[in-house]
């Protein structure tokens, strides 16, 4: 009998107009676009497929907190009038198959090389060019670099004394086991209770004979009030998309939320407590734009917060468990709000426990399980939710070199720094889709991948027209916009959490507010006018000279 053989791996070419690093909706999308200018690209991801994020989060109950018909492309509209989700909030592998069908849609395989990781990228003042290097001995010379690496791409594992020791099973839920999990009958220790923790322990807990929480900051959470997707619903969106996406492109979060114009705190209070149960029952995260003021206003948050709170206790049987589930420590809204299916609900089984860790912390894994000050638990299995390296994690462990050399982990020391979150200065022709200093993790990232990718599409149009082959950021711009990033910021409510927005989940990590939170509307005119004012801010120049050898 012949023996299946693994299908060869497509040639890779020396030279292309651009690199793009990234196979999530950001590369598939940056692709589609440069070759609708002709431009000659190839995409590598260490991936053995397209879906970016959702090719990895696979773990139990990993579901979108924004809904399915806004959490799609919108820049083909054969294509939003094809696809048909079954669901309100798609489930992950729904949207890995929605990845897959746009890929096999547009033909976007060809120009992908999978299971490649990008080891370096360097810039060579010289052919004003970018060598690009993969860990399967590929060498690419490109004009562009295009990092499409995501925001949630870079796993964060604890580094606990033990983990070697561990005889247990040790999984992540950001690099879940594609085959899955079975964890019926087995003891299971769950470690964070951020968003994946909060989706995931629900589906654990009913197969598990154990399941044990391990808890350092509890995190609001509102019920997503997920199910079938109603036909007539569908309908509504698909036949007013057109006017549906502008609106979400020029809202605050790229959501259309339907927010109230008015302060909660100057709201009589019961009509207060009326539209935040409507807000509840209904589900989601637009529970946040039930008024206009929860993120600036401590006043009106704490109404907010104080309601979820009651919330939790309602659902909770047992009063120290609620207690411990109901946050205090940051106002509501400023970590990224979880929505879940019978999250608080489950602390109810009887097969269930919540450790807190926030006074006694986790001292180290051993073979058995772990152990916390002097009672050690016993597991099968330990599951990490313990979430990402966000926004920088992925582009600083590539190897990124710009001018003279100098590396970008090297510049980003002590915190990222962007103009616009599309190009950080000393890197020439090095773009970045939805990175630090654009709205990213605080909007509907379709929505910004998209605004995102046709800004640059456009730009790379501009520069072609007028017979142009470099541009940078030009450091007074980026000093600007860094500290116009932060200014926003701390207008509002969102320093006062220790939240991976500030990369407060990575020891050593610089904190600095990452994502910009003026808006995406906002941040989208801003982009327009620096593009419609000549790119301003940006250093544009011609190609390099040949050198012509003396005869």
């Amino acid at each position: 009998m012949a023996q299946a053989t693994t299908p060869q791996r497509a040639p890779v070419p020396a030279s292309v107009d651009v690199v793009i690093v990234g196979a999530g909706f950001g590369g598939m999308y940056m692709l589609h676009r440069l070759r609708g200018l002709g431009l000659s690209a190839i995409v590598f991801d260490v991936a053995a497929g397209v879906g970016g994020t959702w090719y990895w989060n696979r773990y139990p109950g990993a579901r979108c907190d924004v809904e399915s018909m806004q959490y799609s492309y919108s820049f083909a509209d054969a294509i939003q009038q094809e696809w048909q989700w079954s669901e309100l909030f798609a489930g992950q592998p729904e949207i890995l198959r929605y990845a897959n069908y746009v890929a096999d849609r547009l033909d976007l395989r060809r120009d992908m090389r999978f299971e490649t990781r990008v080891t370096a990228a360097e810039f060579d003042e010289t052919a004003s060019r970018w060598t690009v290097r993969t860990d399967r001995g590929d060498v690419v010379s490109a004009r562009f670099c295009i990092m499409a690496t995501g925001c949630l791409s870079a796993a964060r594992m604890p580094d606990f004394p033990g983990m070697d020791s561990f005889t247990g099973k040790i999984y992540h839920t950001g690099h879940w086991p594609h085959e899955g999990v079975d964890f019926t009958g087995l003891r299971v220790g769950v470690i964070g209770t951020g968003s994946s923790a909060i989706q995931s322990i629900p589906v654990i807990a009913a197969q598990a004979k154990h399941v044990t929480v391990f808890q350092r900051t509890p995190n609001f959470s509102i019920p997503s009030r997920n199910g079938p997707m109603p036909e007539a619903y569908a309908q509504s969106w698909k036949q007013d998309y057109a006017a549906k996406r502008a609106e979400a492109r020029m809202s605050r979060n790229g959501i259309v939320a339907y927010p109230l114009d008015r302060s909660a705190i100057e709201t009589p209070e019961a009509e207060r407590l009326a539209i935040y149960e409507q807000r509840w029952v209904s589900g989601g995260t637009t529970f946040m734009a039930a008024f206009n003021d929860l993120a600036v206003n401590k006043a009106s948050n704490d109404t907010a917060a104080e309601f979820v709170r009651g919330k939790i206790r309602a659902m909770v049987k047992d009063p120290a468990t609620a207690d411990l589930l109901a946050p205090t420590n940051h106002p509501i809204g400023t970590k990224r709000i979880c929505v879940d299916t019978d999250y608080y609900t489950t602390y109810n089984r009887e097969n269930v426990s919540l450790v807190d860790v926030r006074q006694q912390p986790i001292e180290a894994l051993t073979p058995a399980g772990l152990r916390v000050g002097e009672r050690e638990y016993a597991f099968d299995a330990i599951v990490f939710a313990t979430g990402f390296d966000a926004m920088t994690g992925a582009l600083t462990r590539m190897g990124i070199a710009g001018r003279d050399g100098e590396t970008l982990a090297a510049k980003w020391e002590a915190g990222p720094r962007t103009y616009l979150g599309l190009m950080t200065a000393g890197f020439p022709n090095m773009f970045m889709i939805t990175g630090p200093g654009s709205p990213s993790v605080l909007s509907n990232m379709m929505v910004s991948i998209e605004q995102h990718v046709d800004w640059i599409a456009d730009c790379l149009a501009s520069m072609r027209k007028r017979g142009l082959d470099l541009i940078e950021a030009d450091l007074d711009a980026e000093d600007a916009w860094v500290q116009h990033v932060n200014d926003v910021a701390h207008t509002t409510l969102y320093p006062a959490a220790a939240s991976w927005y500030m990369g407060a989940n990575i020891p050593g990590k610089p904190r600095v507010f990452m994502p910009y939170i003026g808006g995406v509307g906002a941040y989208r005119q801003k982009c327009d006018a620096v593009a419609a004012n000549g790119y301003e801010g940006f250093i544009l120049g011609e190609p390099a000279p040949v050198a012509v050898a003396a005869e």
